[in-house]
């Protein structure tokens, strides 16, 4: 029998109004042509055996064997296996996502390692070698553009910096990331970097991207790209730290559940590929803040678009999840045309519902717990006086959420994503620890560097100007 490695990869588009491609054309394209998102035709399922063949694998070793049937005949298993050390070299932990014990029942999964200190770095160091491979063996460029809620924008700008194929323009909420966050982005100096501070929300930056790839003759003069997890890539690598912690607590002898902070619904989305794909997965519990569009939509079926409240959260404080789309289309039935009418009545009314059935069917595997600033608070001082262990604010919304979840058998162990190192928030960690983390030395002298970025009102016909006016020919 064929490895399940072995079996061609298609992609469709969650609209249905896009041909089927493959793993390259997804990776260059970010987004379809329809403005849907691509998904595999099917999703590739491991047996029992090949998750047990996990145990004792290492990160690298892990990372090729959940990203090769996805990748299909685009690259070799050398050469993924080349990428994937690449990537994940140059993380500070040599376990790249180390698991760290709290109590009985929960533990932490640190994705903090990569060279930006979030676990965004975990998929685009990866994603930043795989553009410059097909960018190289198609002698092509690209203009990729993006929006961030703090923490893509950094690690996107470090996995990318440099790339003479790429341009990148990134586009963030002017005052509405931690000083770190910012910094991070606006401190490097490369030729193909532009950073845009929008008078905005991050919604507002996001929609402009995805303006951008619906005008399909600025898309194609500019041969638009995307790194926000629109694009698949982002979600393929970072299916692969779940089965890594699975493994590590007992899969498939027992179930896990997962606690993941999260405002686009990348990082949650991830963890359901992976129980697809056939990890024991007990529940997925969706961690929201305030701003609580998906809360809302997985508890009482109203997905609908309110203001942006700005928290201690900030890269939570999105009320639009763009991956929810993907999860849409396979609560559609895979109904491309039903799923696109949908989002057309969103686009207009900013609300969409999900019926009984719809519900039903995302509770086998979703619950979710909305977490306000005080709950927040709370779980930071307890990891500290419990574990010893010092948390950033948008771990805390996990652990919080984790921590009161009752739907859970006691003895299935919890693991919270830890999103980012306590150090890109330390005003906001000190102020309610009384400790004030430091950025770790491979930060390099942050605070020393001049800022360089261009303030534009979110606009359409400025955004674009500024980009059109910038970038290099394709």
């Amino acid at each position: 029998m064929a490895s399940v490695a072995d079996l061609p990869m298609t992609y469709i588009s969650t609209r249905g109004g896009a041909a089927p491609v493959g793993f390259e054309e997804v990776l260059l394209s970010g987004l379809a042509p329809d403005g849907g998102l691509y998904l595999p035709a099917a999703w590739p399922v491991l047996t029992r055996e090949d998750i047990e063949g996990l145990a004792g694998l290492g990160y690298v070793e892990t990372a090729v064997r959940i990203m090769r049937p996805f990748v299909g005949d685009a690259l070799s298993e050398d050469d993924l296996g080349w990428l994937c050390a690449s990537a994940y070299g140059n993380f500070a932990h040599d376990a790249v996502a180390p698991l760290v014990q709290l109590d009985e029942r929960h533990w932490m999964l640190e994705l903090f390692h990569g060279p930006t200190l979030a676990f965004k770095d975990v998929a685009l160091q990866m994603l930043g070698l795989l553009f410059a491979r097909f960018l190289s063996r198609r002698d092509r460029r690209i203009t990729i553009v993006g929006a961030t809620s703090g923490d893509t924008g950094s690690a996107a700008i470090e996995a990318l910096a440099g790339n003479s194929r790429i341009d990148l323009f990134m586009l963030h909420p002017l005052g509405r990331v931690s000083d770190v966050q910012r910094r991070q982005m606006t401190t490097v100096r490369a030729p193909n970097i532009h950073n845009i501070a929008i008078e905005g929300s991050f919604d507002d930056a996001q929609a402009l991207v995805k303006a951008m790839f619906a005008d399909r003759d600025f898309a194609r003069r500019h041969a638009l790209s995307a790194v926000n997890s629109i694009n698949w890539a982002r979600i393929m690598a970072q299916v692969v730290y779940y089965f890594y912690a699975a493994v590590r607590l007992g899969a498939p002898r027992r179930k896990l559940a997962f606690s993941v902070p999260t405002g686009n619904f990348g990082d949650v989305f991830a963890g359901y590929v992976a129980a697809r794909m056939g990890l024991p997965v007990e529940r997925l519990i969706v961690a929201t803040n305030v701003n609580d569009i998906l809360h809302r939509a997985l508890s009482d079926g109203d997905y609908s678009a309110g203001p942006v409240i700005a928290t201690a959260t900030p890269s939570m404080d999105i009320q639009v999840s763009s991956n929810f789309e993907r999860l849409l289309f396979d609560l559609h039935g895979r109904d491309g045309d039903a799923l696109a009418a949908s989002m057309r009545e969103f686009d207009t009314t900013r609300r969409l519902h999900l019926d009984a059935a719809q519900r039903a069917e995302a509770a086998r595997l979703f619950s979710s717990e909305r977490i306000d600033g005080d709950a927040m608070a709370r779980t930071m001082r307890w990891a500290l006086g419990q574990g010893n262990m010092l948390i950033d604010p948008h771990s805390a919304i996990g652990l919080a959420a984790a921590r009161r979840t009752t739907s859970i058998a006691p003895e299935t162990p919890i693991v919270t994503l830890a999103t980012a190192h306590p150090a890109k928030f330390p005003d906001t960690v000190e102020r309610i620890t009384g400790v004030r983390p430091t950025l770790p030395a491979r930060v390099g002298a942050l605070f020393e560097r001049g800022e360089y970025f261009d303030v534009l009102p979110a606009s359409f016909a400025d955004v674009t100007s500024y980009i059109a006016s910038r970038a290099s020919p394709v």
